[in-house]
């Protein structure tokens, strides 16, 4: 299958928005209305309730997850080729996931299908990362502010574990890290509203 037509793929999975999708069928209208108008599991749990958010959380990180399992299985380029293929396709469908084709290019922040595709590409710097997200929200009781450090903190695990444990390294590191650079700027970006009220003081925090 040709690389260009597996990236595409990956955008168009990325955009489907299971958050809208799930508050929708529950009867809440739509859950961009909500809070910070995002269509992620934070958002939809102020408008559905935990339990629709914890599915919507689970369904956007699958779509990361299943994105790079279809990116390795039908790319066919040569090895270091397609790990740029792969890489590409991951960086793809977080934008999906943010840009929605389907809801007018506005949808979530990113970090749920950001999360299923590191899980798979670098799941020790992927861990690392979301240690890092489970201590800073337990510390200050921002979920913004985790996801923030978090996606900070992903490209730095991944460099430093190619740094420590060179052979254990399953992808290349050019093509994964600049996936996770890119990726992790895109979600920051996507918090600036976020970044804001926590400067003022008025962002707000997990009961």
């Amino acid at each position: 299958m040709y690389p260009s037509a597996i990236v595409a793929a990956a955008y168009l999975i990325g955009s489907i928005p299971f958050g809208y999708l799930i508050v929708r069928l529950r009867g809440g209208g739509d859950v961009r209305e909500t809070g910070s108008g995002g269509t992620g599991a934070t958002n939809v749990t102020r408008r559905a309730g935990r339990g629709a958010g914890v599915l919507t959380l689970l369904l956007d990180a699958l779509k990361g997850t299943l994105v790079v399992l279809l990116a390795r299985r039908f790319v066919l380029a040569p090895e270091q080729t397609a790990q740029w293929w792969v890489a590409a396709s991951a960086l793809a469908v977080v934008l999906g996931h943010i840009f929605p084709v389907w809801l007018g290019f506005r949808g979530g922040k990113g970090v749920a299908t950001g999360l299923g595709v590191f899980l798979l590409l670098a799941p020790t710097a992927t861990v690392f990362a979301a240690l890092v997200f489970l201590v800073v929200v337990w510390r200050w009781r921002f979920v913004s502010l985790g996801s923030i450090t978090a996606c900070a903190a992903l490209p730095v695990g991944i460099w430093l574990w190619s740094v420590l444990t060179p052979q254990a390294s399953v992808e290349p590191l050019a093509p994964l890290l600049t996936a996770a650079l890119l990726g992790s700027a895109f979600i920051i970006y996507m918090h600036r509203a976020n970044i804001a009220r926590l400067l003022s003081g008025t962002e707000n925090r997990l009961k």
